[in-house]
């Protein structure tokens, strides 16, 4: 079924992340993963895409797998890095052979070890040129991401926003955020960005925080802001990985609560491929429901 859908019919819409592991370990405790997550009906779950495609056959055959085997409707990411679009269309083609009806159309960040994103020959330069291209030669859902504290190679919130537009124009119909910390920005960011007329339903995307030292390395590639007091509290536990981790779902949870009580279209969790977090998270908005 299309994202799409499921999002005008189910209200919250929790739905999870993963990645492709590196070795079958890592798949099998993703798949455990997966199982334990399965409980609580996730509207969707999708999967990245690794830099440069690295990850192309196993983001291809994983979501297949969610999909066929496991029962869960998948969404695969897909970039424009490293690519033209006839290898883009290899890899649609591959995603409706395995029955994927949702793709999640990104620009995509730079291969390993390089700084700045580089267009492929007969490629697409923005995700806006491959929703463009999805749209025009398949049925796909197509979704797309949205930044409430701006893309960090975007320095004008404005152009950025106006970006968004672009992508929603070119056939996205729904975004999920990058992960945020502060509430603010997600409301402001909706708020802004009906006013350029996107209506789309708008995802918040949230992280569970589970190590201090991880959460600063991705909020500094991303550029998401840690609030003053969520950083003084891990801080003060950041030798103590079960404090940290204890804070970090208070601290979702808190979040999750307040965005719910906003009635958003439902919450997108980045589970890093490990369930214990989220599932916290998920039982004490239950408890609280």
């Amino acid at each position: 079924m299309k994202i799409s859908e499921i999002i005008n019919n189910t209200r919250p819409a929790f739905s999870f992340e993963f990645f492709p592991p590196k070795n079958e370990e890592g798949f099998i405790n993703l798949y455990n993963t997966i199982d334990n997550l399965k409980q609580w009906n996730p509207a969707f779950v999708s999967v990245t895409y690794g830099a440069g495609g690295s990850t192309r056959t196993k983001t291809v055959e994983l979501v297949g797998r969610i999909k066929n085997e496991i029962g869960l409707e998948s969404m695969a990411h897909l970039t424009c890095v490293g690519h033209s679009a006839e290898e883009i269309r290899n890899v649609l083609d591959s995603l409706l052979k395995n029955g994927i009806e949702n793709v999640l159309a990104l620009r995509g960040d730079p291969p390993k070890g390089e700084t700045h994103f580089v267009k492929t020959e007969n490629g697409f330069e923005y995700a806006n040129e491959l929703a463009e291209f999805i749209k025009s030669n398949y049925e796909f859902c197509i979704g797309g991401a949205g930044y409430p504290e701006g893309h960090i190679e975007c320095p004008d919130k404005k152009q950025d926003m106006e970006n968004l537009k672009k992508k929603v124009d070119a056939g996205a119909e729904f975004i999920i955020t990058q992960l945020f910390f502060d509430n603010q920005f997600y409301f402001d960011f909706v708020e802004k960005v009906r006013g350029l007329g996107i209506e789309v339903p708008i995802i918040p995307g949230i992280m569970p925080v589970l190590n201090f030292g991880q959460l600063k390395r991705f909020t500094k590639m991303c550029g998401a802001t840690i609030p003053d007091a969520l950083q003084a509290e891990l801080e003060k536990a950041e030798e103590d990985i079960e404090a940290v981790r204890r804070i970090g779902i208070e601290y979702a949870t808190d979040q999750c609560r307040q965005l719910l009580k906003e009635d958003v279209p439902g919450i997108h969790f980045y589970t890093l491929n490990r369930s214990t977090a989220t599932l916290a998270i998920l039982e004490n908005l239950k408890d609280n429901s």
